[in-house]
C-alpha cells in the first residue's frame, strides 16, 4: 500500500505549477487534500480536477506570509479532517531579477515572507498535528537555487537557501526527539511552470515595464531551462517522500548542479557567469 493512501496531505500553492501536479499526483495515490492559494480561480480548477478523480478535498483562500492566517488555517484543517499526516509548503514566488545594488527593499520582504517565512509559518501552524497524527511528514520545497547562487537572483537564492538550512535543522531536532515526523527538502530544477512569466508579471505589477533584454530573459528561459513538465516533477517528489528521502532534486539539472557546487565550490561561479554570457548575453 502506497504510504500516501488515506493520509490527510497539505498543499500550499495548489493553483498551479508543481503545487497543482502535487495535489492531482497525491489525490490519484488515494490522499485526502487541503488546498491552498491566494489565486481563487486556479484553485478552484484544482479542486475540480480532484474531484474528479472521487478524492475529498478541502480548499481555502491562504497568504501563506501572513501568521495568523496559516495558524487559523491549519486549525481549520485539522477540524475538517480530524488529523493533518503530510504539509508540502510549496508556496513561492519568483525573485526581482535585479542586482542587490538595484534591488529595493520590496522585493526582498516580498520573496523573504512568501518562499522563507511561508514555509516557516505552515511548518510551526502544523507541526503538533503531524506529530499527534503518529506519522507526520514536513515536505519544504527550496530550489536548485538553494545550493546554487546566481546573479540577479539575491532575494530568490536568499529565501532558498535559508528553506534549505530551516528544513535540515528541523530534520536533526524531529531525530533528536524522536518525534514520528519525517522531514524531506526538495530542490527542483528547471521545471515547466509559470514563474518565469510571473516575474514579468511581478514587474508590471510594480509599475514598471521590463526591458527588452529582460524579456530575451524570460523568453530563455520558458524555451531552454524550464523543460521538465510539472507532473514529472510531482511523481518524483511523490515517490521520494513515500520513500523517506530526506533530500530530493528533481531533474537531471538539479543533480548536475549539485554535482557542481559540490565538486567546485570556489571555481563554479565563475563557470556559472560563462553560461549566463552564453544563454543570455548580459551577465
Amino acid at each position: 500500500m502506497s504510504n500516501v493512501q488515506n493520509k490527510v496531505a497539505v498543499v500550499t500553492g495548489a493553483a498551479s505549477g508543481i503545487g497543482r501536479a502535487l495535489a492531482l499526483g497525491l489525490a490519484r495515490r488515494g490522499a485526502r487534500l487541503a488546498l491552498s492559494d491566494v489565486h481563487d480561480r486556479g484553485l478552484a480548477d484544482t479542486a475540480d480536477r480532484i474531484k474528479a478523480l472521487g478524492a475529498d478535498v478541502h480548499i481555502a483562500h491562504l497568504d501563506v506570509s501572513d501568521r495568523a492566517a496559516v495558524e487559523a488555517y491549519a486549525a481549520a484543517v485539522a477540524d475538517h479532517y480530524g488529523t493533518v499526516h503530510q504539509i508540502y509548503n510549496n508556496a513561492g514566488v519568483p525573485g526581482g531579477s535585479r542586482t542587490v545594488l538595484d534591488a529595493d527593499w520590496e522585493s526582498y520582504e516580498h520573496v523573504i515572507g512568501i518562499n522563507l517565512f511561508g514555509v516557516i509559518h505552515g511548518t510551526k501552524a502544523f507541526l503538533p498535528h503531524l506529530i499527534a497524527s503518529g506519522d507526520g511528514h514536513v515536505i519544504n520545497v527550496s530550489s536548485l537555487n538553494g545550493y546554487l547562487a546566481q546573479p540577479m537572483l539575491s532575494d530568490y537564492c536568499a529565501s532558498k537557501f535559508a528553506v534549505r538550512g530551516f528544513t535540515e535543522a528541523l530534520r536533526a531536532e524531529m531525530l533528536a526527539a524522536r518525534h514520528p515526523v519525517r522531514v524531506t527538502v526538495v530542490h527542483p530544477g528547471g521545471v515547466r511552470t509559470n514563474i518565469a512569466n510571473a516575474g514579468l508579471e511581478k514587474m508590471r505589477a510594480a509599475g514598471r515595464e521590463p526591458t527588452a533584454q529582460e524579456l530575451a530573459r524570460v523568453d530563455t528561459y520558458n524555451s531552454r531551462l524550464l523543460t521538465l513538465p510539472a507532473e514529472r516533477a510531482a511523481q518524483i517528489i511523490v515517490d521520494g517522500v513515500e520513500r523517506g528521502s530526506p533530500r530530493i532534486l528533481v531533474g537531471r539539472d538539479a543533480k548536475s548542479v549539485d554535482l557542481l557546487v559540490r565538486l567546485l565550490p570556489k571555481l563554479y561561479p565563475k563557470l556559472l557567469l560563462r553560461v549566463e554570457r552564453r544563454l543570455f548575453g548580459d551577465a
